[in-house]
């Protein structure tokens, strides 16, 4: 199985990458976390990215915050799936982050997930990875069935109150 890598701009992304870390485990995803910045270890995140591929990784998720444009870096070196998780910062609560994670020019796409979505972004590198892998399938289809069954649940409690 491929593995994803997590990839923070800096080690205050951690509680967001966590969220996408724990999904992961739960999936039996083999993955691998490193802290490399776009403007201040550019050569190191550019050589990850390229050899990525060669090292067994199949997604990418670049989490970062303020106008950091880390994963813009990642997928301008990599063909590999990349995912960038914009994450909260003081000055504008991760709009910033947002817009420099979404805006990429023609032909360097990055995915996109909603700020601070770490669990989502882990489950579309599933996703990703399902596509060849039919045990991550079955695995994604429980889920959505017990999602399902939960919230019929609730609907029921629900309607019985009222």
């Amino acid at each position: 199985m491929k593995k994803v890598a997590v990839i923070m701009g800096s080690d205050s992304d951690l509680p967001v990458a966590e969220k996408g870390i724990e999904v992961l485990k739960v999936y039996g995803v083999p993955f691998e976390v490193h802290i490399y910045s776009a403007h201040r270890t550019p050569e190191e995140a550019a050589a990850f990215a390229r050899e990525a591929r060669g090292k067994g990784f199949g997604v990418l998720l670049c989490f970062a915050g303020m106008a950091a444009h880390l994963a813009g870096a990642f997928a301008a070196n990599t063909t590999l799936p990349v995912i960038g998780i914009p994450c909260t910062g003081k000055a504008l609560e991760g709009m910033d982050a947002l817009l420099s994670t979404v805006m990429m020019p023609p032909g360097i796409p990055v995915a996109s997930v909603g700020i601070n979505a770490g669990k989502n972004a882990a489950l579309l590198a599933v996703e990703i990875l399902a596509v060849e892998e039919e045990a991550l399938s079955e695995k994604l289809r429980e889920e959505r069935e017990e999602n399902r069954r939960k919230i019929l649940e609730k609907d029921r409690a629900m309607a019985g109150r009222y």
